[in-house]
């Protein structure tokens, strides 16, 4: 998570240093949006994915009983 908090920094500084290049000074509310939005965004699919990671090396994916396993026979 470390990680990826520096990379979403990066990310956001990247992102309103074009916004305002670009736009230049609108108002300081859609910069902390779009700070906000970027940054909850990016760290919720970190967490999210660090989950699966998780998930997947405990073994909890393959402890799940398939009710349709007789029917994939051939």
């Amino acid at each position: 998570m470390r990680g990826m908090a520096v990379v979403t920094v990066a990310v956001i500084a990247l992102v309103l240093t074009l916004l305002y290049a670009v736009d230049g000074m609108v108002s300081i509310h859609f910069y902390i949006a779009t700070a906000l939005g970027i940054g909850l965004t990016m760290m919720l699919a970190g967490a999210l994915m660090g989950l699966v990671f998780l998930s997947n090396g405990t073994g909890h994916d393959k402890a799940i009983i398939n009710p349709f396993e007789d029917d994939q026979k051939p």
